[in-house]
């Protein structure tokens, strides 16, 4: 379940405390009278309780012996009692019609596993949510609920936050009551026996009371089910995450440089950063980012224009944020004239502008509102020093009216920030009420435009359209696996050095020539066919138990003759047996010495996180990978956007663009490399770890020089069906098939893709008449702009589905059905449009048989769908195929047409 019931938790009708009490001395009390303190209307009770317990029950409250007694069921419980009685509360509650229950605690309370399962086990089958236990409890300022325990009351506000711990939960409600924040909702994890950050991520994410979500994580249980909520959540609104906890972890403890790389908390970065969410470090950053994105809008650059009182805090907030990655914008012309008689005489730099401590409000206000006017600049930043020839609440509430709506100004539509370095209290009442980030330090203002950065460039990851991959990409996966199955069954752990070759082969990877040999007689064999091309050979030891060559001595380079290839391999193999007597040694490997004059050396690498499953690692290459720390990861599938988000992401994506003579790189061959790296992942779960270290990157492509495969039979992770240890569901190829329509022609249908933006662009352009675009979006369609295109494309298969069928010669789009699940997973609402001049071929019945059996697979309980009762096509097609028909009772010209899915559905014919 994800949202189902959560009504019951945000919005009560009515409410039940039962007892008797476990909380600490006055807690009980403490909830009671914040319950009937906070306005609910609705009927508030205590069932059970003591006879101190009934001492502290106020008037607003009636009493009751047992659930049963209540003249009104309670829509949310409050269990305050002995874990050991939760689950019979629970199942009379569950009975009564309760939709939610919370298992509270003034402090954090671990229940034993026994009772939370059993609590647990007793909501199922009423479908009633439990949160906690362990959980401080809920605030929704706008049903006027306050069941909680935190430190002190929340105010209204659309700022959502969730958190873990009850001590964060506390540290953000005090923080918020002095800076004047308000939420739509707070929520107290406690243990997520029952709901999950998952869950509150799409309740919030779907109410439009909040505008941003803030969440405090330790673990991630369930991460496909996290990372599609906060996908979800983040195209819409920005989610901002604070994780503790990852000082407590072990170091991976890998067999591969990939393995060692891949920590936990790195993978979760990656995770977090593939879902659109915005990481913050500290309680302190959370609160310059809830400051910043629930007041904002998101900005389209990085270039900040700075307005300070004096020098040098001009400049020390200009290089905090080039520290940060930011930029300085560029001015006009036109604003640098503007603003030259505002700033300090003697200067000439307009950015940082420079003003003298006795510069009036008015000049603060002109000078920032100058700068926001200019094309070049995302945002201002405006530094207030104390001065005792200028009211500083003047000047705030001068900059305040800049964003006032009804006076005008560019900050309605670029942001704004404020630091205002009085320390505290800040004379901030205007900028709270114009919605303008006010803090303390230009530092904290700097991070939080970052902040807003950082969410920009997020969210536009998230809707890019990637390149196509290349049309001949079509590696040969049965072949791999054949070779890692075999592997397996001979109960090794590591590919032979020939069969790695045979993998990367299989997906296309460039890979130098390599000879294996198992003794130096016939090394000395093969360096004879060799060296005669090669010139010079690299002789590299194989053995499992030593899978890092370099750190027992195991590469010997620049060998020119067939003898001094046979007397380097036998002087290897004695002193190896000497050294790590207890190692299996194999045999040798030759290879040509690749001499790339401007090539860099590049690594990749795949490990599996015991949360998230396989992670992609790419960075600077060599024996040095670790020590370096120039890596960075990211989780499959990917597509060419990903990879090459991913290079961008370290330091040797510098050296890769090209300096001085080096010519850049082809970078499309680098990230091409790492998608096949994805796929492999994707294809063949067996492969636990790899390593291709180093790759020679350099204008002519990218060219495995070494690498090495781990092997075992594949993890079932938590969260994650048996078949795929993807956190991210990959493209779902075995929905590909070729239908036949009536006329006996038959077409190519394929799940859509990102890459399919640009030919389903020219479907709507082309190929579908405007008044068929009318009665699919219910109203006229002028432009289909990327946002527009990228909603349609860009599909979470963990939720959503869309068939396109495709002429099988030339590509063209000819229809497509597409099917989007509830968060619940129990109903999905389709829609379907077909060329306007292919109707009655039967296209749209196979695309509407074929999203029926999908749905079936798919769990989905219930198809459902809203048709123009003008069209009237539909209508008879939807009656056909065994849909009901009912009119809306929302709007009179739309029915709506329902259809019950039974697993294992086949549609008719």
């Amino acid at each position: 379940m994800t949202i189902r019931n959560l009504e019951g938790l945000f919005r009560p009708t009515s409410i039940a405390v039962a007892g008797p009490s476990r909380l600490p001395g006055g807690a009980l009390k403490l909830l009671l009278d914040r319950l009937a303190q906070s306005g609910f209307t609705g009927p508030l009770s205590l069932v059970g309780g003591s006879e101190s317990d009934l001492a502290d029950m106020p008037e607003r409250f009636s009493h009751a012996r047992a659930i049963e007694d209540l003249a009104t069921p309670p829509d949310l419980l409050i269990l305050t009692g002995a874990p050991g009685e939760a689950a019979s509360l629970v199942s009379a509650a569950g009975a009564a019609g309760t939709r939610a229950a919370i298992a509270l605690s003034a402090g954090y309370d671990r229940w034993s596993a026994e009772d939370s399962h059993a609590a647990l086990l007793a909501a199922r089958p009423h479908l009633l949510r439990l949160l906690g236990p362990g959980s401080l409890g809920v605030a929704a300022p706008a049903s006027r609920l306050a069941a909680h325990l935190g430190a002190c009351e929340a105010g209204a506000g659309d700022l959502a936050f969730v958190a873990r711990s009850g001590t964060v939960v506390n540290a953000t409600l005090s923080w918020a009551r002095a800076n004047g924040t308000g939420f739509s909702g707070i929520v107290s994890l406690g243990q997520r026996s029952d709901v999950d950050a998952s869950d509150l991520l799409d309740w919030f994410a779907l109410d439009y009371r909040t505008r941003a979500i803030l969440l405090h994580l330790e673990t991630i249980v369930h991460p496909r089910k996290f990372l599609s909520a906060a996908r979800a959540a983040a195209r819409s609104k920005p989610v901002v995450v604070l994780r503790s906890g990852a000082s407590r972890e072990r170091s991976h403890d890998g067999i591969t440089h990939a393995g060692r790389i891949a920590r936990p908390d790195a993978v979760f970065d990656a995770a977090l950063a593939r879902a659109g969410v915005l990481r913050v470090d500290t309680l302190d950053e959370m609160f310059e980012a809830a400051e910043t994105v629930s007041r904002l809008k998101p900005v389209t650059g990085r270039r900040l224009g700075i307005v300070a009182t004096g020098g040098s805090l001009a400049t020390l907030a200009g290089d905090h944020l080039k520290r940060l990655g930011g930029e300085l914008a560029s001015l006009s012309e036109e604003t640098t004239g503007a603003l030259a008689s505002l700033q300090r005489p003697g200067l000439a730099e307009a950015n940082p502008l420079t003003l003298d401590e006795t510069a009036p409000s008015e000049r603060y206000a002109s000078a920032a509102s100058t700068m926001l006017g200019d094309r070049n600049v995302d945002a201002v930043l405006t530094v207030v020093a104390p001065s005792p020839f200028v009211d500083m609440s003047e000047t705030a509430n001068a900059l305040a009216s800049l964003a006032t709506p009804g006076r005008g100004g560019h900050a309605r539509r670029k942001p704004l920030l404020v630091a205002l370095t009085a320390g505290a209290p800040l004379p901030r009442k205007a900028l709270d009420a114009a919605r303008v980030p006010c803090h303390g330090t230009a530092s904290e203002s700097v991070r939080a435009f970052m902040h807003l950065a950082r969410y920009a460039e997020a969210r536009d990851q998230l809707m890019a359209a990637p390149p196509s991959l290349p049309t001949d990409f079509s590696p040969d996966v049965e072949s791999a696996r054949a070779v890692v199955r075999a592997t397996l069954d001979r109960g090794e752990t590591w590919l032979t050095p020939p069969d790695v070759r045979k993998v990367l082969a299989a997906y296309g990877i460039a890979q130098v020539e390599s000879r294996f040999a198992s003794d130096p007689a016939q090394a000395a064999a093969i360096a004879t066919e060799m060296l005669p091309a090669a010139g010079r050979l690299a002789l590299k030891l194989v053995s499992p138990e030593l899978p890092f060559k370099s750190d027992v001595g195991g590469v010997v380079l620049d060998l020119t003759t067939p003898e001094a290839v046979e007397a380097a391999a036998g002087d290897l193999l004695a002193r190896i047996a000497t050294t790590h007597p207890q190692a299996r040694v194999t045999g040798i490997v030759l290879q040509p010495m690749v001499r790339h004059a401007h090539a860099s050396e590049i690594f990749i690498g795949l490990a599996d996180d015991a949360t998230f499953g396989p992670v992609i690692a790419f960075g600077h290459g060599g024996t040095g990978v670790e020590v370096m720390g120039d890596v960075a990861l990211a989780l499959p599938p990917l597509d060419l956007n990903l990879a090459e988000a991913l290079i961008r992401r370290t330091r040797v994506s510098r050296l890769l663009e090209g300096f001085r003579d080096r010519p850049r790189a082809d970078m499309h061959a680098i990230a091409l490399t790492l998608v096949k790296v994805s796929q492999i992942a994707i294809d063949i779960p067996e492969i636990r770890e790899m390593d291709l270290n180093p790759l020679a990157a350099d204008h002519r492509g990218a060219l495995a020089l070494d690498g090495r495969i781990a092997v075992a039979e594949p993890v079932v992770h938590p969260g994650r069906s048996g078949r795929s240890r993807l956190a991210v569901l990959p493209y779902p190829q075995e929905w590909e098939r070729m239908l036949t329509l009536k006329d006996g022609s038959t077409v190519k249908v394929s799940p859509v893709k990102p890459e399919d933006e640009d030919r389903y662009r020219r479907f709507f352009e082309e190929k579908v008449t405007p008044e068929d675009l009318r009665l699919r979006f219910f109203a006229p369609v002028k432009e289909f702009s990327h946002a527009f295109m990228a909603r349609l494309v860009q599909l979470d298969y963990a939720r959503a589905m869309a068939f396109a069928a495709s002429d099988p010669a030339s590509g063209e789009i000819l229809g497509v059905v597409r099917l989007h699940a509830d968060p619940d997973h129990q109903t999905g609402e389709y829609a379907i449009i077909v060329q306007s001049g292919l109707k009655g071929k039967g296209l749209g019945w196979a695309l509407m048989q074929l999203i029926i059996d999908y749905a079936a697979a798919d769990g989905i309980a219930t198809i459902k769908g809203e048709v123009l009762k003008e069209n009237t096509t539909m209508l008879a097609m939807c009656g056909a195929l065994g849909f009901s028909v009912h009119p809306s009772p929302d709007d009179e010209s739309i029915a709506e047409v329902t259809l019950p899915v039974a697993a294992g559905h086949t549609a008719a014919d």
